[in-house]
């Protein structure tokens, strides 16, 4: 009985071994897609995050775009982005100004950590437009 189950156990090995070859690139293009669509969804929250809390800065008064810009800036570095443009519109804030719009494009192509040919020519893009608080000047 117990030579059976030793035969049985080796006649497989090499059909296990082949399985295993066939298997492990894909299963590993998993795991490396599995981390790129991680980091696009963390640049993508970051960005959202960031485009706010710079909006939040400047439509208080005394904020200016370039304190919009830096908030912005100082959020995504904190992901180690690159390449990101900050906009903020309008361009100089004034005690008239009644909305700030401040608008983040972030590239893949320079954010990708493993293999940046899932997320390659694609770009995040975020948002966020706030009215200002500011006294207006009649």
């Amino acid at each position: 009985m117990r030579l059976l189950k030793k035969q049985r156990s080796t006649e497989r090995t090499g059909a296990t071994i082949a399985e295993v070859a066939v298997m492990m690139p894909i299963f590993v293009l998993i795991i490396f897609a599995m981390f790129e669509f991680t980091r696009m969804a963390v640049l993508r929250h970051t960005a959202d995050n960031a485009a706010y809390e710079a909006a939040r800065i400047a439509m208080v008064t005394g904020g200016t775009a370039q304190d919009a810009r830096d908030e912005a800036n100082r959020i995504l570095n904190i992901v180690r982005t690159n390449g990101a443009q900050v906009t903020v519109q309008p361009a100089v804030i004034t005690d008239a100004t009644e909305q700030i719009t401040v608008s983040i494009d972030v590239p893949m192509d320079q954010n990708g950590w493993i293999l940046p040919k899932f997320s390659a020519g694609q770009n995040i893009f975020a948002t966020c437009t706030l009215r200002t608080e500011r006294a207006r000047t009649r």
